[in-house]
C-alpha cells in the first residue's frame, strides 16, 4: 500500500525520515559488525558503498516509488561512454595543479603498464589506461550504483522540490557524513581522521552538483555510477609525489584542497552556463528497466518531459 504523498512542490517528510533511518541503522550496523568481528572496514569499503542503495531501495518499494521515476532507466545512452571518459580531464587537472605546489614534484618513475602487469612502454601505458578505464567503467560501477541509487536516485528525486542547488547540497552534506566511519579508520586521510571528516564533506559537498548535472542531463542514475566507478579507479594512479602527509593527504589529491577548488570551479561552471532545471521528471528516459507495475501502482508525481539538451 503506497502512502507516497511527494508532490512537484514538497517532500514526502516521511519517507525521507524513513530513507535517513534506514541509511543510519545500515551504516551503525555494518560498522558494527566490522568492529566486533576485528574486520578493516576499509578492506569491506566497496561492501559498504551498498547501505544508501539498499536504503533507497527499500523506501521505493515500501511506498509504491517506481524505480524508473527514481533513475533506474538507462535515458540516454551517449551518457554512459561520457561518464566513463569525463574522470580523466578533471583528475588530470587536479594532478596538473597538484604538482604546481611548492614540495610536490611530479614522479615520472609511476609506470601504469607496469602497475597493471603490461611491458614498459607508451604504448602500452595508453592500453593500460584503457583497461583501468574499463574496469572502472564496469566492475567498479557496480559498487557505484550502490551508493548512486540512494544518492542520486531516491534522494534525489525526493529532494527535487529544493531545486538544483539546494538539493545537490544536501545531498552532498548527507554524503559527507556518510563517509565518517571510512574517513576515522583511516581512508583517504590516514594521518588526519578527525580533519578529514571535515575535508571529504566539502569534497563532496563541492562534487555533488556534478553528479545532479550527470544524471539530470542523462536522465538516468546509470551514468552517475559509471562516473564514480571510473573516478575511483583512476583516482588509484597518480603521478604528484610528496613525502609530506599535509601536502598528499589535506592539499595535493582529489578529497584536498586542490580537488576543492577543481570540483567548485566545474559547480561554477555549470552556474554561468545555465544549471538544468531539476525536477521529479528527471528519469524520463525512453528504455526502462522498471517501471510502477513491477513494485505496485505508484503515487509519485507524472511531469512535463524535460526538454533535450542539444
Amino acid at each position: 500500500m503506497s502512502r507516497t504523498t511527494s508532490t512537484p512542490e514538497t517532500i514526502d517528510t516521511r519517507n525521507l525520515a524513513e530513507f535517513l533511518c534506514i541509511l543510519t541503522v545500515l551504516t551503525l550496523g555494518f560498522t558494527g559488525v566490522t568492529h566486533v568481528t576485528d574486520i578493516d572496514l576499509v578492506a569491506v569499503g566497496p561492501l559498504y558503498m551498498f547501505t544508501p542503495g539498499i536504503a533507497g531501495l527499500i523506501v521505493c518499494l515500501h511506498n509504491g516509488i517506481a524505480l524508473s521515476d527514481v533513475g533506474l532507466v538507462i535515458g540516454r545512452k551517449r551518457w554512459l561512454a561520457l561518464a566513463a571518459i569525463l574522470p580523466l580531464p578533471i583528475l588530470s587537472a587536479i594532478t596538473a595543479l597538484s604538482i604546481g605546489v611548492p614540495g610536490v614534484t611530479f614522479d615520472s618513475s609511476l609506470d601504469i603498464a607496469v602497475e597493471v602487469g603490461l611491458p614498459s612502454g607508451v604504448f602500452w601505458a595508453l592500453i593500460a589506461w584503457g583497461i583501468v578505464v574499463v574496469i572502472g567503467a564496469t566492475f567498479n560501477a557496480i559498487f557505484g550504483f550502490g551508493e548512486e541509487f540512494g544518492w542520486r536516485g531516491y534522494l534525489l528525486w525526493e529532494l527535487a522540490p529544493l531545486g538544483f542547488w539546494k538539493a545537490s547540497l544536501v545531498i552532498g552534506a548527507v554524503w559527507g557524513v556518510w563517509h565518517a566511519p571510512l574517513i576515522l579508520v583511516g581512508h583517504n586521510y590516514p594521518s588526519f581522521p578527525i580533519i578529514g571528516v571535515g575535508a571529504f564533506a566539502l569534497t563532496c559537498i563541492a562534487l555533488a552538483p556534478l553528479f545532479t548535472y550527470i544524471v539530470i542531463r542523462s536522465q538516468s542514475v546509470f551514468p552517475a555510477a559509471i562516473f564514480h566507478g571510473v573516478f575511483n579507479a583512476v583516482g588509484l594512479v597518480g603521478y604528484a609525489a610528496t613525502d609530506d602527509a599535509v601536502l598528499r593527504q589535506l592539499v595535493a589529491s582529489e578529497g584536498g584542497v586542490i580537488g576543492m577548488v577543481v570540483f567548485a570551479f566545474i559547480a561554477f561552471m555549470i552556474a554561468i552556463t545555465g544549471s538544468p532545471r531539476l525536477t521529479r521528471n528527471f528519469a524520463r528516459g525512453r528504455y526502462p528497466i522498471s517501471t510502477g507495475s513491477a513494485v505496485g501502482e505508484t503515487n509519485s508525481v507524472r511531469e512535463t518531459q524535460l526538454p533535450k539538451d542539444q
